[in-house]
């Protein structure tokens, strides 16, 4: 059976179950739209926990940045601590309050919590920038791999994975949203585990991937991690292991992406669907378990990955020194059919190779390391040939680089695709109510049937669906940064407000609003000034560049800045305006202090 059967059979299959799962659980009431009637078991509430968070960027892009990092994989490692570390924070400091206060949103509890409109109002602005800037990486991971594996062109895949989320999302709200990616998680943690197992035994003969990464290489007897490092610094790129060049960049950008995890709506609503306030911490503590099985195998991915497109490109350096053989040449690419991996990914131009010296080979180098530009003078090299290599494309193309069996490649494609849908839908969930339940209902209709809200919650659905697969068409990065920079909006903006509002009773509605304004003008304006407005190319005011950053700091790591910019201006204002009324003091300390506690008393 040829590849293309194969991919079609698997994503058709997985289709297939999840639009069955959709018609079964289909939403009935806006409870069950919302929050799937607050009945989902705590296990399976993590594991859609997981599904929901390990998108497209996780899934597809974050193995690519680890493994093709100029500044080496260890730095890239902030996103295995932020978004893991996320969940740490939601479990401890946000889930069971937010459980306990009964909602179905997260501006619904910041109107109330701050006894405001426009407070609410601000948190569904904050929330649609939020979801919109990262449902567009999920839709670009769909179209690329769509465009792989099925053949048809970027745009004509996104439309399809718009139709599917169409389906089971518009219909079965969050009780269908919810069961489907349970299915989805089982997906694509077999689809990515299991190419890494496959991987990990042919490189260094461990059936884990995660021993793996520290164990030997067994073609040439060294450590696995001194090999890659011997490889990649021969051929002029910085050592794998590299010490992280800024190590305070480093640190803001994990900070970033830790409340980032924690203040992300389409990850918070969630965990206002199991019955009880304790399983909302049990739920965070089984997607933490959910989510590490894929994050501790990551590293192991993108190292991986990295050495088998190196030394494919130079075959001498499996055993040897890379530069003591040939590279590979454009012949044996065209006769080779364990080579026609490179054909193929590049017609979807995500790899370009060019063949600059007319030579027949295909050198790749870092043709800006001064050591590499001597060494290619004397052998006639003008320029590193391997013009691009897309970070999205590692982790798909893994499993042909190590050629592996057909079957595991259509899985790895059906895993990519449920790790896009899962958190498409979920943040096209967290849309659609923040549009319905908190617009249409909170402020324009409050008198609104349930009937009218579940109709106005699937129109604002399918609303939603059209403007990401519009953005999708036209993706202002790669996945994972731009997930990144809705990360930051997140950091900057619904963190410090649920945190103030759960555990502050002085904080008031002056305050709080005036936090969530200075803390998203603040990051936004940061990422315009080196991104451009909306990451329209040619429109930003400073080169995206370290040297023109302030104190290094990235557009991706500006989020933690932001929060300490919210938090601060949200306690300064609230030093200086009156308390939040009593019956508002009362409700946060209802919702902090267990029912029955009371305060401790001295004999």
């Amino acid at each position: 059976m040829d590849q293309f059967t194969l991919n079609l059979i698997f994503v058709g299959l997985t289709f297939a179950l999840y639009i069955g799962i959709a018609i079964w659980a289909r939403a009935g009431t806006t409870s069950e739209f919302y929050a799937a009637g607050q009945g989902v078991n705590p296990v399976l509430n993590g594991m859609a926990t997981g599904a929901d968070w390990m998108s497209a960027a996780s899934f597809i892009s974050m193995a690519g940045i680890i493994a093709l990092a100029p500044t080496g994989g260890y730095t890239q490692s902030a996103y295995l601590m932020g978004w893991t570390g996320g969940y740490v924070l939601l479990a401890l400091l946000l889930a069971p309050y937010l459980r306990k206060f009964g909602k179905f949103t997260v501006p619904e509890f910041i109107g109330d919590r701050f006894y405001s409109g426009g407070a609410r109002l601000l948190a569904v602005i904050c929330l649609i920038v939020i979801s919109v800037t990262y449902v567009i990486g999920q839709m670009r991971g769909v179209g690329v791999t769509f465009s792989r594996f099925l053949e048809v062109s970027t745009d004509t895949g996104l439309y399809i994975g718009a139709a599917i989320v169409f389906a089971y999302a518009v219909f079965g709200g969050m009780k269908g949203i919810t069961y489907t990616q349970v299915a989805q998680y089982v997906v694509l943690i077999i689809a990515y585990t299991i190419p890494a197992i496959f991987i990990s035994l042919q490189l260094t003969g461990n059936f884990l991937p995660q021993l793996g990464l520290i164990g030997t290489h067994e073609a040439s007897g060294v450590a696995f991690l001194t090999k890659l490092d011997q490889v990649v610094t021969e051929l002029g790129f910085t050592a794998y292991t590299a010490d992280s060049p800024n190590m305070l960049n480093m640190f803001l950008f994990t900070m970033s992406l830790m409340i980032g995890t924690a203040g992300l709506p389409h990850v918070i609503i969630r965990f206002f669907t199991v019955p009880k306030v304790a399983d909302a911490r049990y739920s965070a503590g089984w997607a933490l378990v959910f989510i590490a099985l894929l994050y501790t195998v990551a590293p192991a991915v993108g190292s991986m990955a990295r050495l088998n497109l190196t030394t494919t490109m130079w075959p001498n350096a499996v055993s040897g020194n890379a530069l003591d053989g040939e590279a590979i040449s454009r012949a044996d690419i065209d006769s080779n059919p364990q080579l026609s991996w490179i054909r193929t990914w590049e017609q979807t131009g995500l790899l370009v190779m060019e063949d600059k010296n007319g030579d027949g080979f295909i050198q790749y180098y870092n043709d800006a390391n001064p050591a590499l530009q001597t060494i290619a003078t004397e052998r006639g090299w003008t320029g590193n040939e391997v013009t691009k290599v897309d970070n999205d494309i590692m982790v798909l193309a893994n499993p042909e680089i190590a050629a592996l069996p057909g079957w595991v490649i259509a899985l790895v494609a059906a895993g990519a695709l449920a790790a896009a849908l899962s958190t498409a839908a979920g943040l096209l969930l967290a849309i659609s109510s923040a549009i319905s339940h908190d617009l249409i209902k909170g402020s324009i209709n409050p008198n609104i049937s349930e009937k009218g809200e579940l109709l106005a919650a699937r129109i604002s659905m399918g609303f939603a669906i059209v403007v990401a697969t519009y953005l999708g068409l036209n993706p202002p990065g790669f996945a994972a940064q731009v997930v990144a920079l809705a990360f930051g909006l997140a950091a900057a903006t619904i963190f410090p407000a649920l945190m103030m509002g759960i555990f502050s009773t002085r904080i008031n509605k002056e305050g709080a609003i005036a936090g969530m304004l200075l803390g998203l003008i603040f990051t936004a304006v940061y990422i315009f000034v080196y991104k451009g407005w909306f990451f329209i190319p040619g429109t930003n005011m400073l080169p995206d560049t370290a040297a023109n950053y302030v104190f290094g700091i990235s557009p991706l790591s500006i989020g933690a800045v932001g929060a300490l910019v919210n938090f601060g201006a949200a306690y300064i204002v609230s030093s200086m305006t009156a308390a939040p009324p009593q019956k508002v003091q009362d409700l946060v300390e209802s919702i902090r202090i267990p029912k029955g506690a009371g305060s401790a008393t001295h004999h």
